[in-house]
C-alpha cells in the first residue's frame, strides 16, 4: 500500500505493531496491519507536537518589557479568543477558554497544511471532522452537567412549558444530537470541496490559475476554523447558562 507521506511511512515502522495491537484489544481489525497509520492521523500527530512546541517557546520567553514575535502572536490570539468567549459565553469564559483556543488552533492548522502542494488536509477526512465533533459534545455536556447538576441540565431539555415537556424533550434531544452531525459535515464538507477543487485547477492548470484558489482555500480555513469555534462557544453558552 503507498503512502503519500514519508512521516506516515516512519510513524507505521516504528508504531504499527503497538497500534495493531490496541485496535485488535478494541475489536477492529484493521485492512492493511503494516500501515495502520493513516496519513491524516501522522499529520495529526505532527500539528499537536508543533503546536506543543509552540505553547514550550512561548512559555518559556514571557517578557513584559520586549515580548517575542511568538509571544505578541499568542496573545493576539488569546484576546480574540478571549473577546469572542466573554461575548457569547458570559463573565465565566475564561475557564473555557483553553479548549476553545485548542480548537481553533488545531482546526486552523489542520486546514492550513493543505495548502502544502501535495498535502490533504486532515479535515478533509470525515473521521477528523467527526472526532472533534464527539470531544466538543463531550465537553461541553460535561460542564453543562458539573454546572447545573442532573435534573437542572435536564429540565433544559424541557421548555419552559411543562405541560408541553413530553413532546419538546424527545425533539430537543434528537436535535442536541444531530449536533454532531452538523458540526462534523459542515467542516468536513466544506474543506474536502476546497481541496478538491485546488486539486482540479492545479491538474488542469498547473502555472497562475491554482493561486487564485489558494487564496480561496485560505479563506475558507480560515472562516470554518472561526466557525467551528463560535458554535463550540454558543453551545457552551446554552450547557452553562442558568434560568432565572
Amino acid at each position: 500500500m503507498h503512502e503519500t507521506l514519508a512521516l506516515t511511512r516512519l510513524l507505521n515502522q516504528l508504531f504499527a505493531g503497538p497500534v495493531d495491537s490496541l485496535l485488535n484489544a478494541i475489536g477492529i481489525h484493521p485492512l492493511h496491519p503494516e500501515s495502520p497509520i493513516k496519513d491524516a492521523l501522522a499529520l495529526e500527530l505532527l500539528i499537536a507536537a508543533l503546536l506543543l512546541l509552540f505553547f514550550i517557546v512561548v512559555r518559556a520567553s514571557l517578557s513584559v518589557e520586549k515580548p517575542g514575535v511568538p509571544q505578541q502572536f499568542a496573545e493576539l490570539i488569546h484576546e480574540f479568543i478571549g473577546g469572542q468567549s466573554e461575548t457569547i459565553i458570559g463573565h465565566n469564559y475564561s475557564r473555557f477558554q483553553s479548549f476553545v483556543t485548542i480548537i481553533f488552533l488545531f482546526i486552523l492548522a489542520c486546514n492550513l497544511i493543505g495548502l502544502i502542494p501535495g498535502i490533504n488536509s486532515p479535515t478533509e477526512m470525515e473521521a477528523v471532522t467527526l472526532g472533534l465533533a464527539v470531544a466538543t459534545f463531550v465537553y461541553y455536556n460535561f460542564y453543562g452537567l458539573k454546572e447545573q447538576g442532573l435534573w437542572g441540565y435536564i429540565k433544559h431539555f424541557a421548555g419552559p412549558v411543562w405541560w408541553l415537556a413530553p413532546l419538546i424533550f424527545p425533539i430537543e434531544i434528537v436535535s442536541h444530537f444531530a449536533r454532531i452531525m452538523s458540526l462534523s459535515v459542515r467542516l468536513y464538507a466544506n474543506m474536502f470541496a476546497g481541496g478538491l477543487v485546488t486539486m482540479v485547477f492545479f491538474s488542469l492548470v498547473p502555472i497562475g490559475v491554482p493561486v487564485l484558489f489558494l487564496g480561496l482555500h485560505l479563506l475558507v480555513s480560515v472562516i470554518q476554523a472561526f466557525v467551528f469555534t463560535l458554535l463550540v462557544m454558543i453551545y457552551l453558552s446554552l450547557a452553562v447558562q442558568h434560568e432565572h
